[in-house]
């Protein structure tokens, strides 16, 4: 439940879930570039983590496999309305030591989130430059360590409305993305339970329940150049109404994170594919 990385570029371009329209792209593309963006240390916290990071960049628009700016996934099942895909995320590892409301704790061990997702598409344009879309994603969290720790599940609805003709802008994409978070009990447990032994007066023992998790609003903008991508996101979330509100590890109950990339194409495929996604 931390400031979630995206798998493609590790970080900021997974975050980005703005599609294209329909149009005859390389089958694959290989590059690479820098990101640079800003998370809180944890959902709640109030300190902040900075990153500027080198990141890979690589899209595949196969038939089954597919690796773009919405992440890595297996389309299973494909129908002009009903998209069922494999959803993956990544989460940053924190230092207790480095944060206040921690302090003596363990460390927060980087995660992995993978499950299922079924896109749901309820309106598009004729030309399918704009469309509506509700992402149901169910992903498992596991700890990224040598004996990986099953942390529970996330469960993350959103509502997803993509354009790609903005006026005046052309070739811009803007993406815009709202949902509530659920996660059950293993999954709160990690991020904001407090067990006795981590007690202090300034931090009373917590137990974390399962249910709602709070909301998160996210706005995306990116543009392909022929030699190069950029990228931009601001988002913002809200744990007011959580069902770990009252954590002693809860400082912040509403912040934004926000970032920023570019990515130089290196190489593409000369075989072309339409993409309509």
């Amino acid at each position: 439940m931390t400031g979630k990385l995206g798998l493609v570029a590790t970080a900021l371009l997974g975050t980005m879930s703005v599609a294209q329209a329909a149009e005859d792209q390389p089958l694959w593309e290989v590059g690479a570039g820098v990101a640079a963006f800003s998370f809180p240390s944890y959902r709640g916290s109030d300190q902040t983590n900075n990153f500027l990071l080198p990141v890979p960049h690589f899209t595949y628009h196969g038939d089954f496999l597919k690796a773009d700016r919405q992440g890595v996934r297996g389309s299973f099942f494909d129908s002009d309305r009903i998209e069922l895909t494999v959803s993956a995320a990544l989460s940053p590892p924190a230092n207790s030591d480095d944060i206040t409301a921690r302090s003596g704790m363990p460390d927060l061990k980087a995660t992995f989130e993978i499950g299922p997702q079924i896109d749901l598409t309820l309106w598009r344009s004729e030309n399918r430059a704009r469309f509506v879309k509700v992402l149901l994603p169910l992903r498992a969290a596991f700890t990224v360590e040598g004996s990986p720790k099953d942390v529970g599940w996330v469960f993350h609805p959103k509502l997803n409305m993509d354009v790609t003709d903005i006026p005046g802008m052309a070739g811009w994409n803007l993406g815009l993305l709202a949902g509530p978070l659920f996660g059950d009990k293993r999954q709160h447990a990690y991020y904001y339970s407090v067990a006795p032994q981590y007690a202090t007066a300034a931090r009373p023992a917590y137990d974390a329940g399962a249910g709602y998790a709070g909301m998160q609003y996210l706005a995306a903008l990116s543009k392909r150049f022929p030699k190069y991508w950029v990228g931009a996101f601001v988002r913002y979330d809200n744990l007011s109404g959580a069902t770990f509100e009252n954590s002693p590890l809860v400082r912040q109950k509403d912040y934004f994170a926000g970032g920023i990339a570019i990515s130089w194409i290196l190489g593409e495929s000369s075989t072309r594919v339409k993409v309509d996604d």
